[in-house]
């Protein structure tokens, strides 16, 4: 693995990988290792030799960073002036098991590399979004800084948004600044107990409705409910309402949103920190951290169709789902073959969406697309991107975007 120390650094290994016509691997504490279809003879390239905040206003909210500092260096930075990463991102370790690298620490560059979000993506938006600028090295060896420390307005490509989510394969990520938030005063879960995977989507869609600033909506069928806060959530299935922000607000909003779900079935309240590890537990994938290999699909489609496509699949395959984002997001595991085509033709009967298969074995991820393909359009656009920014193809080619 090679780890540089300086951007400096990063850049001549860049361009000593070009002269001598070698490949590179793009990552930062190796946390995520196993996403994509992975690609022969690449040599591991990890920024977590670069580490540390660069700079950091409270009053601002903004903060710049090494992309190679881990997380929890900056959520403990962020946390002593009650501040925080709005967008919620995962832990992705549990999932990816033994993937994963045993001493890894999740990083801030890997976090915008790879646009991780969690449940409150759906009001606060993606990692892409609080991202205000970057400095990375391209496919040439050259270091190319992009945005800064305010969101504007931009024209033509905009590179910041364009290497969130790009998973390394446009550039080599040195620095990143963000825009934080304060945490919030007052969190509480509202739990409706009983409902049926349609019935929770409807549920959550008036819910998400109603002027009451729903921050998280989540549905946890019954195979999966045991998982979360040790088994402690009421019987039943499980559908689960966050409200954040000042106490007082947050006390008349969840009664007047449990006055509402009431209609829907038995309704209860989790506060402090059973609410606090429920959404965590929801954003890492608990269910699914099982040690195994087996296939984890990541699906986004429109909330309203996400009960639908969990509904027709199993009656063709064996699988098991939980919901986040509404009903938008879907957690699915596969318990036997990956079943990617049939997967993906129900996503495109129900009016399309993505499907990113984030953990399976070597064998199937060698046979299976990871990442949805691209319509021809998307496609062309990505490889002239590609060709700007990597024109030898230094770094491993992958996914360009993930949405």
């Amino acid at each position: 693995m090679l780890i540089p120390t300086s951007e400096t650094d990063a850049a001549y290994i860049v361009r000593d990988a070009l002269s001598q016509g070698k490949r590179l691997a793009a990552c930062g504490g190796g946390t995520r290792a196993g996403f994509g279809n992975g690609v022969e003879a690449a040599e591991l390239f990890s920024s977590r030799g670069l580490s540390g905040i660069v700079d950091y206003d409270p009053a601002e909210m903004v903060m710049t960073a090494r992309a190679g500092t881990p997380l929890a260096e900056i959520e403990a930075a962020l946390a002593q002036n009650r501040q925080m990463l709005a967008f919620e991102p995962m832990d992705h370790r549990g999932i990816m098991g033994v993937r994963a690298v045993p001493a890894g620490e999740p990083t801030i560059g890997g976090v915008f590399a790879a646009n991780v979000s969690g449940p409150r993506r759906f009001v606060a938006g993606a990692a892409r979004d609080s991202l205000l600028g970057v400095r990375f090295v391209n496919g040439r060896g050259e270091v190319i800084k992009a945005g800064g420390r305010v969101m504007k307005n931009v024209t033509g490509l905009d590179l910041v948004k364009l290497l969130a989510g790009s998973f390394g394969t446009l550039g080599f990520l040195t620095e990143v600044t963000f825009k934080v938030l304060p945490v919030p005063q007052a969190v509480e879960t509202l739990v409706i107990s009983g409902l049926s995977d349609e019935a929770a989507a409807k549920a959550m869609a008036t819910a998400l409705s109603l002027p009451v600033e729903v921050s998280g909506a989540a549905h946890l069928p019954y195979t999966v409910r045991h998982c979360f806060i040790d088994g402690r959530l009421p019987e039943g299935e499980a559908t689960v309402l966050r409200l954040e922000g000042l106490a007082p607000s947050v006390e008349v909003r969840a009664g007047k949103l449990a006055a509402v779900m009431e209609a829907f079935g038995p309704v209860s309240r989790l506060a402090g920190e059973d609410s606090r590890i429920l959404w965590q537990e929801i954003r890492d994938v608990v269910p699914y951290a099982d040690g195994t290999q087996k296939p984890l699909w990541r699906v986004s489609v429109a909330p309203s169709a996400g009960h639908q496509l969990v509904a027709a699949l199993r009656l063709e395959a064996g699988i098991d789902a939980f919901y986040d984002w509404q009903g938008g997001l879907i957690w699915m595991r596969m318990e036997a073959e990956p079943e990617a085509e049939l997967l993906r033709r129900y996503i495109r009967a129900l009016g399309g969406g993505h499907a990113t298969l984030v953990r399976a074995s070597d064998p199937v991820r060698a046979q299976t697309a990871a990442f949805e393909p691209q319509p021809d359009a998307v496609a062309l656009l990505s490889a002239r991107v590609k060709q700007k920014l990597d024109p030898a193809g230094i770094f491993s080619p992958g996914r360009m975007v993930d949405r």
